[in-house]
């Protein structure tokens, strides 16, 4: 799609924006027993696959730098949700890697998410899942 044809009175960013806002009210609503922020969230989420991450490898993950990173990280560690330890056969790196209490939050935050994301998108064709799908992608590399 060229740009001439985007309308002028619509913005794929401005609706990202709004979309993203409105998921994140309904997902803290939905999580507010957890008592964690969107970013302790957002981290968590997408360590729920079990997979130890790098700081700099989750900061990708979840579209935040790794300084910015680290205070989200300090207060999961305190609360016993994530560990952090040295990456096999590279020292300097730093692993992080979800507590059994972290695995079982994580479970519930991937739950809620695939639960929102179902309720969402239950009106929209394949099709159109697809083409939501390869815009998400197209807007996040646009800052790769």
């Amino acid at each position: 799609m060229g740009s001439g044809s985007l309308s002028s009175e619509w913005s794929a960013v401005l609706a990202l924006q709004r979309a993203t806002h409105a998921t994140l009210q309904v997902l803290a609503a939905e999580l507010v027993d957890l008592d964690l922020t969107a970013s302790e969230i957002n981290a968590l989420a997408n360590l729920a696959d079990g997979r130890g991450r790098t700081v700099s490898e989750l900061g990708v993950a979840v579209g935040s730098r790794p300084t910015t990173l680290t205070s989200v990280l300090d207060r999961l560690e305190r609360r016993g949700h994530i560990t952090r330890g040295n990456r096999p056969g590279d020292r300097r790196a730093v692993l992080i890697e979800l507590t059994a209490s972290g695995r079982t939050t994580a479970a519930t935050i991937r739950e809620s998410m695939a639960e929102l994301e179902r309720r969402a998108l239950a009106g929209l064709s394949a099709q159109a899942v697809a083409g939501l799908r390869d815009a998400l992608q197209a807007l996040t590399e646009v800052s790769s």
